[in-house]
């Protein structure tokens, strides 16, 4: 009978954690959808203002295409494609990338583009560059000078900082973070131009991008 009181002790313990299971489980089916929707509202208020001037009516976040590191887009990690559209036709594309040649390490860029190859916005998502210096690229009149701006306009040379005879201003004491992120821009203007086809593609054919 000494035995009893540590049985019971068990048995109200299985049964505290069982209830204790059971709450967290009814929890989680209530507010997993409703974290899910807050989560998909939160990343369509990011997105958003690289979409200057395109007309859509889909969801932006919706439909995504990831892409495997190696491959032709800036940055050594994996990158995404966010496809918006118009209807069934494509509106545009927005890709999550990563300016190699920062001062203090990668830039992480989110770079909009229209149908016609054409930059819709540019948004600064993440980076380490010196206080006062090379965070002006953070500036939303610094970013805007990207805007209509596609591989032919300026062409050639021209997509470059000023000091390298290029469009493009610089920030004052600071050169190395703007020119990574006029390249960064390049680069995906390039690899838009040369996989749109496959880019707006079926979701089913994601691995068919270029590496």
């Amino acid at each position: 009978m000494a035995d009893m009181p540590v049985l019971r002790g068990g048995i109200t313990l299985a049964a505290i954690a069982a209830i204790c299971t059971a709450l967290v489980a009814v929890t989680f089916e209530l507010t997993d959808d409703r974290i899910e929707k807050n989560a998909q509202a939160w990343l369509e208020q990011s997105l958003l203002p690289v979409l200057a001037g395109v007309s859509f009516d889909s969801g932006i976040g919706e439909n995504r295409l990831a892409i495997a590191a190696p491959h032709e887009l800036p940055g050594n990690d994996d990158a995404m494609i966010y496809r918006v559209y118009a209807g069934d036709s494509p509106a545009a594309a927005l890709f999550v990338v990563s300016a190699r040649d920062g001062y203090s390490g990668p830039i992480r860029l989110l770079v909009g583009l229209d149908t016609s190859g054409i930059v819709t916005g540019l948004s600064v998502l993440e980076h380490r560059e010196t206080p006062g210096l090379g965070d002006g690229i953070e500036s939303r009149n610094w970013q805007e000078q990207f805007v209509g701006k596609s591989l032919e306009n300026p062409a050639g040379n021209r997509w470059n900082i000023r000091g390298d005879g290029g469009e493009f201003d610089a920030l004052t004491g600071a050169s190395v973070t703007p020119r990574a992120v006029v390249k960064a821009v390049r680069e995906t203007l390039e690899y838009y131009a040369a996989n749109r086809g496959i880019i707006f593609a079926t979701a089913n054919a994601p691995e068919k991008a270029t590496k």
